[in-house]
């Protein structure tokens, strides 16, 4: 038996599992898939009805794919989300926490559970926490622009409201690397009550995609000195792909991997070329104009090792810059 139990351990070992993972029992090691292993974040002093939001990055260090078996949390105000359901080897991805300060006053402290497998079981916990002030309100709870033809620049507003015995002020706004504009103005100032307008807009060189960035108010109140308001969009592109990452999981030396990707554009186009192809990366173009293609991506490896590339889709569509379309995997010999 004991014979048996050291050529299980010797041929984890060899395929880059780690005493961690062949342990029969969790011991933790999902943990390592965090960045600098650090599992918690504290919001802070934050104004009640603030949205906020963290992300979390993670790193696949093993030589095996992993899957997101379970992620939860033991509140319903706070939800975390993954970019990606399955880890492959070597591959980077993001964990995004967000608390919705609207639902508890006071302090709070939620676990975030986050389990991966299914070979080996792990689980990591998280502690998010927070202290939801009730002298400080937003109202909505943050500046969310839902999808937005990339282009446009619309404006929306979130009201900031004080109810104490300072003289509330907010000092400075950062916007650093923005691709918005924010304005501030008094809504009113009386015995005890402050209330600021902020205005956000929309620049129109704002890149495409998924937009999710932080306004800080800077403020003279010592106990929240930095007042985090959240913005979201999702700025549609004239030109995308989906999906803009392609996993091509772990094929062997020799193996062929097909996977379709769909080209969406404004008005009917042609695909003219792809940058980047080679090195066992083959692509079908399209022979006909259409508003949506569908783009054949072919990869034979010649080699082992990890695969990341990023392909440049370039159109007839003159006004428009090329796609982009990136290939992740990790060839095993």
């Amino acid at each position: 038996m004991a014979r048996f139990l050291a050529g299980v351990l010797g041929m984890l070992a060899i395929l880059g599992l780690g005493p961690a993972l062949a342990s029969a029992q969790d011991s933790g090691w999902a943990r390592k898939l965090f960045k600098d292993q650090v599992v918690s974040h504290d919001f802070g002093s934050v104004p009640h009805g603030a949205q906020l939001y963290y992300r979390f990055e993670l790193y696949n260090p093993y030589a095996v794919q992993l899957e997101v078996m379970n992620l939860r949390a033991s509140c319903g105000c706070v939800t975390p989300t993954m970019n990606v359901q399955v880890l492959n080897p070597r591959q980077k991805a993001f964990l995004d926490i967000y608390m919705d300060a609207r639902r508890f006053t006071g302090d709070k402290l939620v676990s975030v559970y986050f389990t991966v497998g299914p070979q080996f079981i792990s689980t990591a916990t998280l502690q998010i926490s927070a202290h939801s002030r009730a002298d400080v309100v937003f109202n909505p709870s943050q500046i969310n622009f839902g999808v937005v033809p990339r282009g446009e620049t619309p404006t929306q507003t979130i009201d900031v409201e004080y109810a104490g015995v300072l003289d509330w002020r907010v000092t400075q706004i950062d916007t650093t690397g923005a691709p918005f504009d924010v304005a501030l103005e008094d809504l009113y100032r009386r015995p005890g009550q402050v209330g600021y307008r902020v205005k956000v807009t929309l620049k129109p060189d704002a890149p495409g995609g998924a937009l999710k960035q932080e306004i800080v108010l800077k403020t003279n109140d010592p106990a929240t000195p930095l007042v985090p308001i959240l913005v979201e969009a999702t700025l549609q592109s004239p030109l995308e792909v989906v999906p803009a990452i392609v996993s091509l999981g772990n094929p062997k030396v020799g193996d062929t991997v097909t996977k379709k990707v769909v080209v969406r554009g404004s008005k009917p186009f042609s695909i003219l070329a792809i940058d980047g192809l080679g090195d066992g990366v083959a692509a079908e173009l399209p022979t006909t104009p259409r508003a949506v293609q569908i783009l054949t991506l072919k990869y034979q490896p010649g080699k082992a090792g990890d695969l990341h590339r990023q392909l440049l889709i370039r159109t007839d569509l003159q006004s428009e810059a090329p796609a982009a379309v990136t290939l992740e995997g990790n060839v095993v010999p």
